[in-house]
């Protein structure tokens, strides 16, 4: 039997591991195309550190924190501005809500226990464990992590909160004709599928594409010709928010499970034929 990904274009969408990743792909038998949708990370302190000062003064009633690492590095910030403890009760007096194993761990750590969490990892998952709250002329801090969240801030802010975005984080943009690149190679059919590791490079393409006017066509080939793979359900969350229907996602969230998975879809596709 044939390898189930034999002359199919791989395009890899991160910009870590992407050795790794090639390698899986070859064995699989397909071509690997590198294409990072993902610019630099930084930690944006001086960003951050008015907003910061003013959720500690002006307080909130409700804390949101999205994922683990940005809970600690505000945490560790209000520690090197001198204001930890007085960060640590203005948390403690709110209503807390938690995306994410990783972020209520941290939440823990604290002995801070939230009265809302996502059953499943995704910022859709917190918004259902919010619908029943009252947040009409509510103070709401939200931690986000180098990106929007688009369907959480929506959700709030059509109930009447007034929002505090606190970034920790922040991305550089990728290279503007790496995705100018990937987008006329979708848009020429010479991709067969694309692998994304964080909602950030979902964010990163769709972007581009209805800044330059072909989304519907991008979206088109999506559900077409080129097969979308996430690796876990929050990227899987950002791909179905931009329109994508027909996706894969591995239930081990890990990029060896994805190209599995992206074989697995080949070899089904091949059985149906």
């Amino acid at each position: 039997m044939g390898k189930p990904l034999a002359g199919k274009r791989i395009v890899i969408a991160g910009s870590r591991k992407t050795d790794e990743m090639s390698t899986l792909i070859e064995k699989q038998g397909g071509i690997s195309v590198v294409r990072p949708l993902q610019g630099t990370v930084f930690l944006a302190d001086k960003q951050v550190e008015p907003d910061l000062r003013r959720f500690v003064q002006e307080g909130a009633d409700w804390v949101i924190f999205t994922t683990g690492i940005g809970t600690e590095t505000l945490l560790d910030l209000a520690g090197k501005l001198g204001i930890r403890d007085r960060f640590l009760s203005v948390i403690r007096q709110a209503k807390v809500a938690s995306r994410g194993y990783k972020t209520y761990s941290a939440l823990k750590k604290l002995d801070i226990k939230p009265v809302a969490v996502d059953e499943d990892g995704t910022t859709r998952g917190l918004v259902r464990s919010l619908e029943d709250q009252d947040f009409s002329g509510k103070r709401v801090m939200v931690q986000l992590h180098g990106e929007t969240a688009p369907t959480l801030i929506k959700f709030l802010e059509d109930r009447g909160a007034s929002i505090l975005q606190l970034l920790p984080y922040q991305h550089i943009a990728p290279e503007r004709q790496t995705v100018e690149t990937l987008c006329q190679e979708l848009l020429g059919h010479k991709v067969d599928a694309v692998c994304f590791t964080t909602a950030i490079q979902v964010r990163s393409l769709f972007d581009f594409a209805k800044e330059q006017g072909y989304i519907n066509d991008l979206l088109h080939c999506f559900k077409e010709k080129t097969l979308a793979a996430a690796v876990g359900k929050v990227t899987a969350e950002a791909l179905t928010e931009e329109g994508v229907e027909r996706l894969v996602v591995p239930e081990n969230e890990r990029m060896g499970a994805m190209i599995i998975e992206i074989s697995r879809y080949y070899e089904n596709h091949l059985e149906s034929k």
